[in-house]
């Protein structure tokens, strides 16, 4: 398919409560997804590790919150990294906690904006990630990505985010864990996910291809966010914020071939993998064979695993 896969390593940690995610993208990469995708026909760089800046001390009002000094450094660094990879080729950030997604998007954001297209932000998870920095109980950054990609306030320790995605252009999709201030958050901003009752009763084609069609209608960019407890914990037990109920292994190949399909993703976070509480690299493998999918491998070329 000629497309050029860039690599690029996001190790981070600070985002969350379960140290583990900063092994990910050694265990996507010991998993082959390089040699997956060249498999595929794909163009591979593979950029090695982003290492932010020393981080500097910072406060917050809200005495839970964690490691922002650490996260606000990789935010930064992760951004300039997704900025320059935008403009070579087809980014896929190895995570590393969804906290990396407060980068990554950045970046991915200036180069739309420089290119003049609207980007458009698929967010694959559990959880909302609509929290501000105010309304987190937790103190766990990694579930404040969205709302800071929205505009909403609260944000000041991190760079302003100058071209916000509105709530049109944003897909929560498979969502299943809400918190209540994030519901409301969620209400006044316009932003109605997709959760898991709805694709129960609708199935999972009709409101992906509805994305997908607001998509390519404004010619927009489409940045995929897949965080690990996306999928149902049976399958993936390797993330520290496993939620039952999620997608089954032919729903998520079924979404990365509809992704595949559209011809639309531009670039791909691959977060929250935890290899410390995965089962012998099985999650890191499923993920690696989901990138597959969405990069162009069909059902029928999937080779008989031995048991």
């Amino acid at each position: 398919m000629n497309q050029h896969c860039i690599l690029v390593g996001a190790p981070v940690d600070s985002g969350q409560s379960n140290p583990g995610c900063l092994m990910g993208p050694a265990s996507y990469r010991v998993a082959g997804l390089a040699a997956t995708l060249e498999e595929l026909g794909c163009r591979v760089s593979d950029r090695g590790d982003v290492t932010p800046r020393p981080a500097a001390p910072l406060g917050c009002d809200n005495p839970a919150v964690h490691s922002l000094g650490e996260t606000v450094a990789w935010q930064n660094a992760l951004a300039e990294a997704a900025r320059a990879a935008m403009a070579e080729g087809f980014p896929v950030f190895l995570g590393g906690d969804h906290s990396l997604s407060l980068g990554t998007v950045a970046g991915v954001a200036a180069h739309a904006a420089a290119q003049n297209r609207p980007l458009f932000l698929l967010w694959l998870d559990a959880h909302s990630d609509f929290h501000t920095l105010a309304s987190t109980r937790s103190g766990n950054l990694h579930g404040t990505p969205v709302a800071y990609v929205a505009g909403l306030g609260g944000f000041e320790a991190f760079p302003p985010f100058d071209c916000p995605v509105p709530a049109e252009r944003i897909c929560l999709f498979g969502i299943r864990s809400v918190d209540p201030d994030e519901r409301a958050a969620m209400g006044e901003h316009g932003l109605v996910p997709v959760d898991m009752r709805e694709l129960d009763e609708r199935g999972f084609v009709a409101p992906l291809k509805a994305f997908l069609d607001r998509v390519r209608a404004e010619n927009g960019l489409l940045h995929v966010s897949f965080d690990v407890d996306f999928l149902d914990p049976s399958i993936a037990p390797a993330v520290g914020t496993t939620v039952p109920g999620g997608a089954t292994f032919r729903e998520a190949h079924l979404v990365m071939e509809m992704l595949h399909e559209s011809g639309l993703v531009s670039s791909l976070d691959l977060v929250e993998l935890n290899p410390f509480l995965d089962e012998r690299g099985r999650t890191a493998r499923l993920v690696v064979d989901l990138t597959a999918s969405l990069m162009g491998r069909k059902v029928f070329d999937r080779v008989t695993r031995s048991l």
